[in-house]
């Protein structure tokens, strides 16, 4: 193609710009051959001018199409040049925030100065087994290319990681030994993994330190080999370390600082262990504080101090070594603080004997404080005849310091590093290894030292090593597809390494000059000069004379060559080293000791067949000696060993770019960017790739996505290699721009975009031919619309006229009527007002008329009224004077009677009889008052205490005066004067009488008063009482409505977490049986470890083997005694075998311990709960019962009554205890038959008295209980008060309106407070009974504490004895001692006997009731005694029915055991009764039950159990066996559950059924053991079905095409690039029939539904999980046309869920998040309105995925757009309300929690045949 053609208006283009680097413009004018400048317009809508005509100047670079932007892979691109490459890579990290980008074997990394979460364990889950081009780029996808060829291939591998310094170098190294240690955990229990990690923290703060580039900088390169064994898992490691920078140790430069481990140390020097170390801040120190701050922003050296203590731990450094490395990195501190005088202008120096800090340093280090002190001031010439001691100048001294320091710390680096590789050594053999290389890249500064040029050097190499690889492998991929291959010009850099390395290069004139006495960095820099000017490579300066200038591959470095000399040497006093060894601890005279040989790298080295790896680090000799051979030297030896590993191995690239300087996260500068992009070579693999055939396609992808190029005549034919062929020879007339190969088409660079430009042509110009069909069809139906239109409108005008003319005819008709009838009206009115007038004034007439009649009748009938009146009055007169004078005249008569009768009287009164008569009257009138008196006070006493106390006062003076005056009748007649004295008296008794009454009425009224005021005051409280009622009622129904559905819904919340809680519990119970099962098939696999390795080397992986890809259990594991004891056992078993030996089940009887002791607890904390619930609503119910009194008198009444017997029952224990007294006191006084008769007469007595104490006890216990219940019945009924109060009536209840309801759940409420109280009292009794146990613990204490100080005391008085007397002493103890033993063992015998007595009889009973049973049931006489033989008599035996009980003789159970379980195949009994074998199994278990032989029971069922984890661990990988024995384990645990005779078991037990229950064992604990059988058995299962689904699943939900035309069309140069070939494609429609085939063969076999429904639930989660993981993970995968097509596989799915009528197993419901991220790959992606339906309908996915998914989107063709930054940042902002996970991808592995209902079979054991076929004729029907 020509560039008229390429470059045509509308075209993009990139120019070179100063700040962006390169710029984006557009095309305006067609260029055409001869023009001196192409037309442009920029992106910001500005014409530039682009001349083409000045030398040097070209065309502009094409950018490639928007299709394109974005792609995984660099090389992928259609255009491979700077600047594409540039904008991919910018694209990628800005916009879809991707870090990784592959170009071609070359992961790129760009470090986000952010923490992602792209590093979890499930996605190094889901990179595992990948191939590399399958998932997005990654770090662990580079790890897994590695292991994976190193598994294939059996060939070590290298990973070599280089960049910037804060490129993340360390981190992306640290990630993929991560990925190794997680892929390949060790198969041992050493952890080794762990300690390849943990390696890590203490590399860094040994050798990494804060630069002005990066905070955590490493300053040194180190190479990990990580060993594998022949099962590929680690078995060790070992680290080489390259150019430790030890100069940072003495110097760092403005905001840099030293190594972190001094920061570290003065951060923690306040901790006690430190204080001998004499450190403070690190701001104190010289060698700490040249940088200025010496923190570092977000960092904790204190806290990284700990984690590097704790790594030294887990390395197994010990504490003592730990302190002693920690004293040397003090000392170093010290050492800078040495304060160094100057004399005579510097030539002498001297140090201060009394320097604190040379004290410390020599006291840290164990040296010599005078020779120290010495000899850093001086040195030691040695001459052939003499030895002169010499002063250093203060220079020198300072240098030496330096020196020293720097020594000490490289000494203690590599002891450090050579410990860690003891760590990790291991004395398995290692089969191969995978290489982990972080490195410095290459560096630039602005003053280039001795550091930079051999860190530049080694890049050198490296990219040497990195070129040719390249090369190699493009060479091998045209090769393999059959490409003529013709020589490519790479960049060679080899003329620079020679000016390096070779003879009399850079190196070898360095150290020539080294050698000379006075040889200066001037003369080196001369000899280069002299000796290099002419070379390509070297430049001379042209305003200095001390430095070079070197050409490396990536830029020119110019190097200052002052300081070369010197680093190069690496002087050290041979003086200052002899003190060190000297020193009084032995590890630091280690590290200064001579080595004669070098130390080895590891042993690995010497197991390595192909490759001779030396040590990194040569050794260290004297100090005389060692010198010779300088930095320069050692680092060219180390570079060529090291390339040399890397050249024996396959190496794999990771290039890290550091986007900015300023550290800020997803910050892109495109100048930094293009600059290490050019450093690394990354450039260089596009020019190679581009300098041939970069785009390649496979066939069938050219075909799809080109076939709209093709004619129909080429789409017929089959041959779709041929149909491209035909195209490309069609369409591109140049041959040499594409290539045929096997495989692949290879197109030049430029063919694809070319092409691309031609379907987008062919797309347009069917567009426009669709636009233009399509704007015809709507102009057509337009004017059609609009015709009818115009009828429509002219049909409703005419309709209008005639429908105005029709109005008008009808008003003026209707006018002309209402004109007559209005006229009318009107003539009508008149007349009436005429009529009505005439009436009225006839009306009016008439009545006046009437009225004066009236009136005049009126006044005629008052004057006769009057008349009638007045006479009547005038009579009353007359007769009322006349009444009046006849009541005078009575009056007067009257009072004349009167006056005669009272002289009459008065003479009367004055006589003795009178008086006698008044005196009894009296006496009468004083008793009835005292009687009245008394029935008052009776009926009065609490209120009238006063008036009791005078009516007795005066009751008894009344008593005395009778007395008196009975005297006084009795003696004489009183005199005058005592008479009126009694009658004084008399009266003032009557006196105070009638005040006593007084007083009592006024009582009363006022008690009565206040009576009436309480009953009303409490009638006003209870109306009240009464509107608050209502008031609350009215309230509570307000609230009720309100809070109805809240109610609701929180009832489900709790419902909810209540199952939540559950499912949790079961998980954790169910992970506990998996660990088990784990640990017991650990025992397995190293026993079969010594067959293994045997055994040829595998080329394979084996999954199976992967120990932390299959250990996944987050429980702990079961202790190791336990562990043990199974290990016995099984060992036991395959020595003695099956036959002889049983599994003991001692295993699982703990693992049920430990499930019980958990049950417990949580039963424990679910009774405290209910404890505090019940404390609350008792609460409650008292503050009820202030406000309700009445309701307590009946339980008053009740507790008084309980308290009356009570003490009535301690008179009687009384009365009991003095009879017993009193007999005890007679039966010594009196004789045997007193004794005797007393004796009777009390023991009836005592009899009586127990049986009423019996009684009284009965009676205490039942009004207890009364009291109980009425207690709980008020605070039940108080309860449902307030309930009632809080649910107002009113409320509506669901369902239906009636009060019946509203009763049920108030009496499912009492049920549950019921409960409630139950559980709270055994609590109570469990706590009473817990006290009274310690009571009796303390008590025994007690006891024994006091037998023992009675032993002491009796020692003591033993000693004071003589011998003898101490011998008789002993014996008389020793007596009693054994007698009283004697008399316990008697008391503990006679309760033996009457125990066996007692059973005896039972026993008796017990056979009496077999005999009569056996004997009703059969008619065959019992065999006699032998002796009676003889009276035998022949009778024929009746055939009995088959009772369901098989018997076998106990040397027939390991036959039964073969014949039944081991060697029985599931097609033998496919035509039976499903669950066969766990009928049989019963039926024997059963007929051990009848006989009574717990022996055979346990037997039997250990078998049984031993026996199918024996089949099941045969038939790991067999989905049909593993199902078979899932089901019969469940149908046995049914079986066994069914007839236990539990009546919770046996509800839907047929009476025939309830005869086959188990009689005499309880088999609880078996069946706990059959349930951790069936989670085992089930969770195989499991991991069967999900190995067969696992490959099946990507290729058949994501990449098959179901719908027939819709093709997922990958991404243009979409290729991969692992080596593996044949990868397997499955369609949906297989894993269909896969499904299909599981559900058939559970079916078949019986299992439970419920079963086959949570495993159907459990694979569909997997293929969800699996599924939605792969499509986070992959770019190309995410697009419209791929959302259509998976949401058709789900609805695939869901249809066969819907046709195996699974509909409620929740299978559905788990691939919810698929269903969404389907949906949200077709949903529109552009508005604020579209951001919303998205946030509302992903709801199960988490923001993380939903961003992901949004990020990795890619439009198949140009039509479609691309979701823009904005609107995924609008997504995100809707979004952070959300509290998701963290993580991004699922847990695939996450297993739920399995179910086993109760499931009852219907099938009764009489009724099972047995099958001839399997061979269990040794089986007797009971």
């Amino acid at each position: 193609m020509s560039a008229a053609q390429l470059y045509t208006k509308y075209t993009r283009v990139w120019i070179p710009d100063p700040d962006e680097v390169w710029r984006s413009a557009e095309i305006i004018k067609d260029y055409k051959e001869g023009d001196k400048s192409l037309q442009l317009k920029l992106e910001d809508e500005t014409l530039y001018e682009y001349p083409i005509d000045l030398p040097g100047s070209e065309l502009p670079f094409l950018r490639n199409p928007d299709i394109l932007v974005g792609q995984n892979d660099l090389t992928a691109l259609s255009y491979l040049h700077e600047p594409a490459v540039l904008h991919n890579l910018k694209v990628r990290f800005l916009e879809s925030n991707h870090i990784y980008t592959y170009c071609g074997i070359v992961l790129v990394a760009i470090n986000p100065y952010e923490q992602l979460p792209i590093y979890e364990q499930d996605v190094i889950y889901a990179y595992s087994g990948q191939n590399m081009g399958d998932m997005d780029p990654h770090i662990f996808a580079v790890a897994e290319e590695a292991y994976k060829q190193m598994a294939r291939d059996e060939k070590n591998q290298s990973i070599i990681v280089s960049g910037e310094s804060g490129a993340g170098k360390t981190v992306s190294a640290k990630y993929a030994m991560r990925f190794f240690a997680t892929v390949g955990g060790s198969a041992s229990e050493t952890n080794i993994e762990t300690k390849v990690l943990a390696s890590s923290p203490i590399m860094e703060a040994i050798g990494n330190a804060k630069t002005t580039r990066n905070d955590n900088s490493s300053r040194f390169g180190k190479y990990i080999q990580i060993g594998f064994d022949k099962r590929y898992h680690i078995i060790g490691a070992n680290m080489r370390t390259y150019l430790l920078e030890k100069s940072r140790v003495v110097f760092q430069a403005e905001d840099e600082r030293n190594y972190h481990i001094f920061y570290q140390l003065c951060a923690s020097s306040s901790l006690p262990e430190f204080k001998d170390l004499g450190l403070t801040c690190a701001e104190d120190f010289f060698y700490t504080s040249q940088g200025g701050d010496t923190s570092i922003d977000g960092v904790d050296d204190a806290d990284d101090f700990e984690k590097t203590r704790h790594a030294f731990t887990l390395l197994g450094v010990k504490e003592s070594h730990q302190m002693t490395i920690f004293r040397i990195i003090a000392a170093i501190l010290h050492l800078g603080n040495l304060k160094i005088q100057g004399e005579r202008d510097g030539e002498v120096c001297s140090i201060s004997s009394e320097d604190e800090h040379l004290s410390s340093f020599c006291s840290l280090l164990g040296v010599e404080h005078s020779q120290m002190q010495h000899w850093l001031c001086h040195r030691k010439l040695v001459t052939t005849a003499e030895t002169y001691v010499k002063s250093m100048s203060l220079h020198q001294v300072v240098n030496a310091r330096n020196a020293l320091a720097k020594h000490i710390y490289a000494q203690l680096f590599n002891w450090i590093v050579q410990h860690i590789n003891k760590a990790l050594h291991t004395t398995v053999k290692q089969h191969s290894f995978i290489g982990v290389l972080d490195i410095y890249g290459f560096e630039t500064f602005e003053v280039n030292s001795f550091e930079q040029f051999c860190i530049n050097y080694a890049n050198e190499k490296l990219q040497q090593q990195f070129n040719s690889h390249v090369f190699k492998l493009e060479q091998e991929e045209y090769m393999k597809e059959g490409i003529p291959w013709t020589l490519i010009d790479f960049y060679d850099n080899q003329p620079c390494i020679d000016l390096i390395e070779a003879k009399l290069g850079i190196l070898d004139l360095l150290d020539e000059e080294c050698k000379v006495p006075k040889g200066t960095d001037q003369n080196w820099a001369q000899k280069l000069y002299d000796r290099h000017a002419a070379s390509q490579h070297f430049q001379k300066p042209r305003m200095s004379n001390t430095s070079f200038i070197v050409l490396h591959f990536a830029d020119k470095v110019e190097y200052q060559s002052e300081g070369f000399l010197e680093k190069n040497r690496d002087t050290v006093y041979e003086e200052q080293i002899n003190i060190l060894k000297a020193s009084q601890y032995q590890m630091v005279a280690d590290l200064f000791q001579e080595e004669k040989d070098a130390v080895p790298a590891t042993a690995v080295a010497k197991r390595m067949p192909r490759i001779n790896v030396r040590s990194a680090k040569p050794a260290f000799k004297a100090a005389n000696k060692e010198h010779r051979k300088t930095v320069g030297h050692q680092f060219r030896n180390s570079l060529q060993l090291l390339m040399e590993t890397l050249n024996a191995t396959t190496p794999h690239y990771v290039r890290c770019i550091k986007p900015n300087d300023e550290k800020l996260p997803f910050k892109f500068d495109p100048k930094r960017a293009v600059q290490q992009l050019r450093a690394c070579g990354v450039l260089e693999t596009i020019r190679i790739s581009a300098a041939g055939f970069p785009s390649r396609w496979s066939y069938p992808d050219f075909f799809n996505r080109y076939r709209v190029l093709m004619n129909k005549r080429d789409l017929s034919k089959n041959d779709k290699k041929q149909i491209c062929q035909t195209l490309l020879e069609d369409l591109i007339k140049d041959p040499d721009k594409f290539q045929f190969g096997r495989t692949k088409i290879f197109f030049r660079a430029g063919q694809v975009a070319y092409l691309e430009k031609l379907r987008a042509d062919k797309f347009r110009a069917a567009t426009i031919m669709i636009q233009k069909t399509v704007r015809g069809w709507l102009q057509r139906a337009r004017y059609q619309r609009l015709r009818r239109a115009t009828l429509a409108l002219q049909r409703y005008a005419r309709g209008h006229l005639a429908r105005r003319l029709f109005q008008h005819l009808r008003r003026t008709r209707a006018a002309i009527i209402l004109q007559k009838q209005y006229r009318m009206l009107r003539m009508r009115r008149a007349f009436l007002r005429v009529c009505s007038a005439t009436l009225t004034i006839q009306a009016f007439a008439r009545g006046m008329f009437v009225r004066r009649i009236y009136h005049q009748m009126l006044m005629e009938h008052k004057a006769t009224i009057l008349q009638k009146y007045a006479r009547g009055w005038l009579a009353r007169v007359r007769f009322r004077r006349a009444q009046a004078a006849a009541v005078v005249l009575q009056c007067h008569w009257r009072r004349l009677r009167a006056r005669r009768q009272l002289q009459a009287l008065r003479i009367e009164a004055r006589s003795a009889q009178h008086l006698k008569k008044l005196n009894i009257g009296m006496e009468n009138k004083v008793v009835q008052l005292q009687r009245k008196v008394d029935e008052q006070n009776k009926e009065n006493k609490l209120l009238n205490e006063q008036l009791s106390m005078l009516t007795s006062a005066h009751s008894s003076e009344v008593e005395k005066l009778k007395k008196e005056l009975q005297q006084y009748q009795q003696t004489q007649q009183g005199d005058g004067k005592q008479l009126l004295s009694l009658q004084e008296e008399t009266e003032r008794l009557r006196m105070e009488l009638e005040r006593a009454h007084g007083e009592r009425e006024v009582l009363e009224d006022s008690h009565g008063k206040e009576r009436d005021l309480l009953r009303k005051r409490i009638c006003d409280l209870e109306e009240e009482n009464a509107l608050l009622k209502q008031e609350k009622e009215e309230l509570n129904s307000r609230i009720l409505c309100q809070s109805e559905d809240e109610f609701a819904r929180n009832t489900v919340e709790e419902n909810m977490q209540m199952k939540k809680e559950l499912e949790e519990e079961r998980s954790r119970y169910q992970n506990l049986v998996k660990e088990y099962a784990s640990l017991e098939q650990r025992y397995d696999n190293l026993r079969d470890e010594m067959t293994i390795f045997k055994q040829t080397p595998g080329h394979r992986r084996n999954p199976s083997n992967q120990s932390s890809l299959e250990s996944d259990s987050n429980n702990p594991s079961i202790c190791t005694s336990e562990i043990g004891d199974t290990e016995d056992v099984i060992q036991q078993v395959e020595e003695i075998g099956m036959e002889k030996a049983a599994m003991d089940m001692t295993l699982f009887l703990k693992l049920q311990k430990r499930v019980r002791e958990l049950e417990l607890e949580r039963k424990k904390l679910q009774a405290q709960l209910e404890k505090k619930e019940q404390e609350s609503k008792k609460s409650q119910v008292n503050e009820i019962k202030t406000e309700v009194t009445s309701e307590h008198e009946d339980f008053a009444y009740n507790s008084l009554k309980r308290q009356e017997l009570e003490s009535e029952n301690k008179k009687l224990k009384n009365e009991l205890n003095e009879l017993r007294k009193a007999i005890a006191d007679h039966a010594t006084q009196n004789n045997s038959n007193d004794v005797q008769d007393g004796y009777n007469l009390l023991l009836n007595q005592l009899k009586s008295a127990n049986e009423e104490l019996e009684v009284r006890k009965e009676e205490v216990l039942i009004l207890r209980s009364q009291i109980m219940k009425a207690a709980q019945q008020k605070e039940t009924g108080k309860n449902m008060v307030k309930e009632r109060e809080s649910i107002s009536p009113n409320a509506s209840w669901p369902n239906s309106d009636r009060h019946v309801d509203q009763e049920d759940a108030i009496e499912a409420y009492q049920g549950m407070c019921e409960t409630n109280r139950l559980l709270e009292a055994q609590l109570q009794d469990q706590r009473r009974e817990h006290e009274e146990e310690m009571e009796a613990l303390k008590n025994q204490v007690d006891l024994m504490q006091e037998e023992l100080e009675k032993q002491q005391q009796a020692f003591l008085q033993t000693l004071q004895l003589s011998p003898e007397v101490q011998v008789e002493f002993g014996l008389q103890q020793e007596i009693t001692r054994l007698t009283n033993e004697n008399l316990d063992l008697k008391e503990l015998l006679e309760k033996l006997e009457k125990n066996e007595k007692k059973l005896k009889k039972q026993l008796k009973i017990y056979m009496k009731k077999v005999q009569d049973f056996e004997a009703s049931q059969t008619t065959v006489p019992v065999e006699r005694r032998p002796h009676e033989r003889n009276m035998q008599v022949a009778v024929q035996r009746k055939e009995k029915d088959f009772q369901g009980m098989l018997e076998y003789y106990k040397e027939d159970e390991p036959l039964l055991i073969r014949n039944l379980i081991t060697d029985l195949k599931p097609q033998a009994v496919s035509a039976t009764v499903p669950c066969l074998p766990a009928y049989i199994l019963y039926m024997c278990i059963r007929h051990a039950d009848y006989i009574n032989d717990d022996q055979k029971v346990h037997s039997l069922l250990t078998s049984t159990i031993n026996g199918v984890k024996k089949v099941l661990k045969k038939h790991q990988d067999d989905f049909e066996m593993t199902s078979f024995w899932l089901a019969n384990t469940c149908r046995l645990l049914h079986c066994l559950k069914q007839y236990s005779g539990e009546e919770g078991f046996m509800t839907q037990n047929t009476a025939k059924q309830n005869e086959h229950c188990l009689k005499n064992f309880d088999l609880t604990e078996y069946r706990q053991v059959l349930g951790h059988l069936s989670i085992q058995i089930y969770q195989q299962l499991i991991n069967i079905a999900e190995g067969i689904l696992q490959p099946m699943i990507v290729s058949a939900v994501l990449e098959n095409e179901s719908i027939q035309g819709l093709s997922i069309v990958k991404p243009v140069g979409y290729r991969k690039y692992s080596s593996n070939a044949g990868d397997s494609s499955y369609s949906l429609d297989e894993m269909i029939r896969q499904l299909n085939t599981f559900h058939s063969i559970m079916c078949d076999q019986g299992l439970d539904p419920e079963i086959i429904q949570q495993v159907f639930k459990q694979l569909f989660y997997m293929i969800n999980a699996i599924a939605l993981n792969n499509l986070l993970l992959r770019k190309d995968v995410c697009s419209w046309s791929t959302g259509m097509q998976l949401r058709f596989n789900i609805s695939q799915l869901e249809e066969w869920l819907h046709g195996k009528n699974l509909q409620q197993s929740g299978a559905a419901q788990t691939l919810e998040p698929l269903i969404q991220a389907a949906q949200l790959l077709q949903l529109k992606k552009k508005t604020s309105e579209d951001a919303e339906a998205i946030c509302s309908l992903c709801t199960s996915l988490t923001t993380q995925q939903i961003v992901k998914i949004l990020n990795l989107y890619t439009p198949v063709n140009e039509f479609e757009e691309r979701v823009t930054v904005a609107f995924i940042r609008n997504i995100q902002k809707q979004l952070q309300e959300r509290n998701d996970p963290p993580q991004l991808l699922l847990d695939f592995k996450h297993m739920f929690p399995v179910l086993f209902p109760f499931n009852p079979s219907a099938i009764t054991m009489d009724s099972i045949h047995l099958p001839a076929s399997l061979n269990l004729d040794f089986l007797n029907k009971v």
